[in-house]
């Protein structure tokens, strides 16, 4: 899958989820914390997603071909992992176990996000994403 075909997949995803505001506030980290300039992590996610193949709001280092499972392996911000595990409806015990792991992980982000896809993983993710209509079925809906 590519970035661009999970974006349009995580369009369709509903932004308002529990358990990761919890955890933001948790690790007082995302909306209205710091410098975030998105005001959800579905916005936060698909603002990285448009912005993939450059090097976007945290300078990164530009490189092309890279999948879906490589944003969700290197993403660092564990909120929005767990907003996106939340909103596929990943069984509440592996994204119990995500966010408990998480939070004894420490400060650095890398390690709560490490700690975060050992419980969750891309698999676990990609399976649960909902297909985007195409455009004839729209039509007909």
């Amino acid at each position: 899958m590519t970035p661009k075909q999970l974006r349009r997949r995580v369009k369709l995803l509903e932004e308002d989820t529990p358990k990761h505001k919890a955890l933001e506030l948790a690790l007082s980290e995302g909306v209205g914390f710091g410098n975030a300039w998105y005001s959800s992590q579905k916005e936060h996610c698909l603002g990285w997603l448009a912005q993939y193949d450059s090097p976007g709001a945290y300078n990164r280092k530009i490189t092309s071909g890279r999948d879906a499972r490589f944003f969700y392996n290197h993403g660092q911000c564990a909120p929005m992992l767990v907003w996106l595990a939340e909103a596929v409806c990943v069984p509440s015990e592996k994204l119990s176990a995500g966010i408990a792991s998480v939070l004894k992980a420490g400060p650095r982000n890398a390690s709560q996000c490490g700690a975060f896809r050992k419980h969750v993983t891309w698999d676990d993710i990609e399976e649960r994403l909902p297909e985007p209509k195409s455009f004839i079925s729209r039509l007909l809906s």
